[in-house]
């Protein structure tokens, strides 16, 4: 889909020849080619385009001012602005993600088939940053689902662009290289989330999640098992157990493990695959419901991670993944308000609002996973709260830790990534609005504090493993609208921050 060229931008016949250009503070333009700065040059005196980001023009080369007959061969020129160039290098890498998506947009919008991108030369970042986030936005930007839509005989369908071209210009040809093999193998995970997201709920189950996970192992040599719900019994998961009780569907607890070395440290990831809450006999309001098939974005966005890990095979470090997995109905065995269930740890629970059921299945998860593979860290991801975006809007996703050096790396690589987070505390005096009068735990603490206790709750099935828990219930459909991010639907959030922070992991002080 996305490939390094070495041929001269404007002497390749391609649909469409892209170039960034960025404005200064008084104005001016900065382009890679002085060419087609030139070319551009009548059009900004009349004031038809300043560069400013997500500004476009598209231009004919054979009729375009100051076109000579012949000098390019694409069939389009498009112009896209940068904007004033930040001072800091994350604003600076999201810039250029946006460019590409606009110019991926503008892409599909034309229907073009092949498309060439100049790298820009004006950032200040390395050429394999500068080749990464390009490739991310084309990727990302370039995004369609409609597997499930037939248009009309006379309806304008859009199109996905087929090929881009990539021309690193004055970089070195490795680091192009390196920063677009990243880039796409990231983005094109986080479009694989996005697919599964998109799936009606009656189109992907917790057999879904596991058929995934059989073929990805199957086709990349990674190991998969999956545990169903005789294995659930017999293992005393009660928490999942519980929130499987009204389904027709029977629940899966899916596991993927890469391994390196036994003496390296090991990397858990828990995504929450809820694939459909209703609410269960805590129902929810119907207007908005169709939306509950997006419950299971966390597990989406680990086993994009995962199929990311199995292409690069990072070294020095192993990674587990467990996507517990079911939907959430009131079939007539329904888990009931009141009732007390049995997690896998041994600790009881008082559901007082079956609703509040993601943090049953992560919690015994959790307990598992650290049981098992005693990970050096773990990073669950899941739609937990909607009192996340009460405090958070769609803009950022929370995050709970109760180890300050793993947040911090988070924070840092999602503000890397473009997909930036907020951290919450933590405190004794959050978990005690859990307390119950018949059990160990009751699974809501109130109104106040939503998000913080239902991340209290997680954080008694961890002891003292470093952990951190991503709410990405803001984030992960309706996120920030951008050229590269749609306006509805899935965004596949923290996919590429899971792979950036496997890609360098560092092993956590003790």
């Amino acid at each position: 889909m996305i490939s390094l060229t070495k041929k001269d931008p404007e002497k390749t016949a391609v649909d469409l020849l892209v170039y960034i250009v960025a404005r200064t503070d008084d104005k001016k333009l900065i382009c890679a080619r002085d060419s087609i700065r030139k070319r551009i040059l009548p059009v900004w005196r009349a004031g038809d385009f300043s560069g400013k980001a997500e500004e476009v023009l598209l231009l004919y080369p054979g009729s375009a001012p100051g076109a000579k007959a012949g000098d390019i061969k694409a069939k389009r020129l498009l112009v896209v602005g940068f904007g004033k160039v930040e001072e800091q290098p994350d604003p600076r890498r999201e810039q250029l993600r946006v460019a590409a998506g606009t110019a991926a947009a503008q892409a599909r919008k034309i229907k073009a088939g092949q498309v060439l991108v100049v790298l820009p030369d004006f950032t200040g970042l390395a050429g394999n940053e500068v080749a990464e986030c390009v490739a991310e936005g084309l990727v990302l930007g370039n995004y369609l689902f409609t597997k499930y839509k037939k248009p009309a005989d006379d309806e304008d369908v859009p199109r996905q662009v087929e090929k881009f071209l990539l021309s690193g210009g004055t970089f070195p040809p490795s680091l192009v290289e390196r920063g677009l093999r990243e880039g796409s193998t990231a983005a094109m995970a986080a479009c694989v989330a996005r697919d599964m997201a998109y799936e009606p709920a009656n189109y992907w189950t917790p057999a879904h999640f596991a058929d995934f996970g059989s073929k990805l192992a199957a086709r990349t040599g990674l190991k998969c098992t999956v545990l169903d719900k005789a294995d659930m019994k017999r293992l005393g998961m009660g928490g999942i157990l519980a929130v499987n009780q009204g389904s027709a569907l029977p629940p899966k607890l899916v596991i993927l493990e890469y391994r390196t070395r036994a003496k390296n440290p090991t990397l858990m990831l828990v995504g929450k695959g809820l694939t459909f809450d209703s609410g269960g006999l805590s129902l929810k309001p119907a207007a908005g419901m169709e939306d509950m098939k997006y419950d299971m974005c966390g597990g989406a966005a680990v086993l994009a991670a995962m199929q990311a890990v199995a292409e690069e095979k990072p070294q020095g470090l192993n990674v587990v993944a467990l996507v517990p997995a079911t939907d959430n109905m009131a079939g007539s065995a329904a888990l009931k308000p009141g009732d007390v269930i049995t997690h896998y740890n041994g600790r009881t629970c008082e559901v007082v609002n079956t609703d509040a059921e993601g943090r049953l299945i992560v919690a015994d998860a959790l307990a598992y996973g650290i049981k098992r593979f005693k990970p050096d860290a773990v990073i669950d991801v899941a739609t937990l709260t909607g009192a996340v975006i009460v405090g958070l809007g769609h803009h950022r996703t929370g995050l709970l830790s109760n180890n300050d050096a793993l947040a911090e790396r988070i924070i840092a690589t999602g503000g890397r990534c473009g997909e930036p987070l907020w951290r919450l505390p933590l405190g004794p005096e959050y978990t005690k609005q859990l307390k119950s009068d018949v059990a160990d735990l009751k699974n809501i603490g109130g109104k106040s504090a939503g998000t913080i206790t239902a991340a209290s709750f997680l954080q008694e099935f961890v002891g003292d493993t470093p952990w951190a828990h991503l709410d990405i219930a803001g984030t992960a459909w309706g996120f920030t609208e951008k050229p590269y991010i749609p306006a509805k639907g899935p965004s596949g959030i923290v996919t590429r921050t899971l792979i950036a922070l496997i890609r360098t992991w560092q092993p956590l002080q003790k």
